[in-house]
């Protein structure tokens, strides 16, 4: 039995800070979105689910995770782009089943409660929300002290999105004949960290270099491409039929996910125009190509499959809207898989 007097506060959990946490925190969140029946306090989130648009809606939810990469980006102080990683790969889980993003979600969990990253956190979290109009409705923040080092925050997302039964978009109605085009990528995105981590480790001269301008931490560090603006318009046009975002497992392991069991996907690898960012960590982590396809998206952010007629008119949109747009392949009779074919330029 201890001679000291305990308390939640000695135990590391200081409720004053997180009460007043929680009260600015309200204040970011507050929201004009009529959807939103209360307020930040209350037990759970109202969200109301009335959609008088559509006559069959199908609700989409999500949970993710920014990997590893907010280890890096925390030990960089870029605490404004992991938030967008977060919320950014979210969105695109969403948007590729041809949905509207509705509400998110969070979860904060850390060692000690910060209150300014907190604030920092939740105000930029709600930020990559209104970007994708969509909205932060609240979430937990869980304080963790002897679970969670000090100084360590991990973060994750729910979220909710919504479509139209009869305009989902899953891949059941790809063809034999149609095209596959990739959208650009930002850069290494939310996945194969855990690889970038064990090359700067391996060879940290690789922080001194420049990569497409700018230093190599700020290029790793870029936040993953949200897709929903530039492909939002294209979501009622019949030659858009498939849609896969490009994570861990790179092309090969996501686009055969919207694959019809008889058919395939035959990708040129020599059409996809790699980021500078992956010739720098193929050079100092001497990476096999097969490998990197594997870890990587290599470049290509999102690959869309659209009926042959449709391709010259979708690309024309996305560039329209300042994302890169390009062939990379056709869908084949085969086996719910995808072939590739020549190999990746490096110059």
């Amino acid at each position: 039995m201890t001679d000291k007097k305990l308390s939640y506060k000695t135990s590391g959990v200081d409720i004053d800070t997180a009460n007043d946490t929680k009260r600015q925190m309200a204040g970011i969140l507050e929201s004009a979105n009529v959807r939103v029946l209360n307020k930040v306090g209350a037990f759970a989130s109202l969200f109301d689910g009335a959609f008088p648009e559509y006559k069959h809606p199908v609700l989409v939810f999500k949970t993710e995770e920014p990997g590893s990469k907010q280890k890096l980006a925390f030990e960089h102080g870029s605490i404004e782009t992991i938030c967008q990683d977060l919320i950014n790969h979210l969105v695109n889980d969403a948007i590729v089943m041809g949905a509207k993003p509705l509400s998110v979600q969070d979860c904060i969990v850390c060692g000690k409660l910060e209150k300014d990253v907190i604030l920092k956190i939740v105000s930029s979290l709600s930020e990559a929300c209104k970007d994708n109009a969509c909205v932060l409705t609240g979430g937990e923040t869980s304080e963790q002290p002897g679970v969670v080092a000090p100084g360590t925050y991990i973060l994750t997302a729910s979220i909710t999105g919504v479509v139209e039964k009869d305009r989902i978009i899953d891949g059941s109605k790809i063809q034999d004949g149609d095209v596959v085009i990739a959208l650009s990528s930002s850069g290494v995105h939310t996945n194969g960290l855990s690889l970038v981590r064990k090359i700067m480790e391996a060879a940290p001269e690789i922080l001194a270099e420049e990569v497409g301008g700018m230093p190599f931490i700020t290029a790793v560090l870029t936040p993953h491409r949200a897709y929903y603006n530039c492909l939002k318009d294209l979501f009622e046009n019949d030659g858009l039929v498939g849609l896969a975002h490009i994570t861990g497992g790179g092309i090969g392991e996501n686009l055969n996910r919207i694959l019809p069991e008889a058919l395939s996907a035959n990708v040129d690898l020599s059409q996809v125009r790699i980021l500078p960012i992956f010739q720098t960590l193929k050079k100092f982590g001497n990476l096999e190509d097969a490998d990197m396809m594997r870890t990587f998206n290599m470049g290509v952010g999102i690959t869309a499959v659209v009926r042959k007629e449709f391709a010259e008119e979708a690309m024309a949109h996305i560039k329209s809207q300042g994302v890169e747009a390009y062939e990379v392949g056709v869908i084949t009779e085969g086996s719910k898989t995808v072939k590739f074919t020549g190999e990746l330029n490096w110059k």
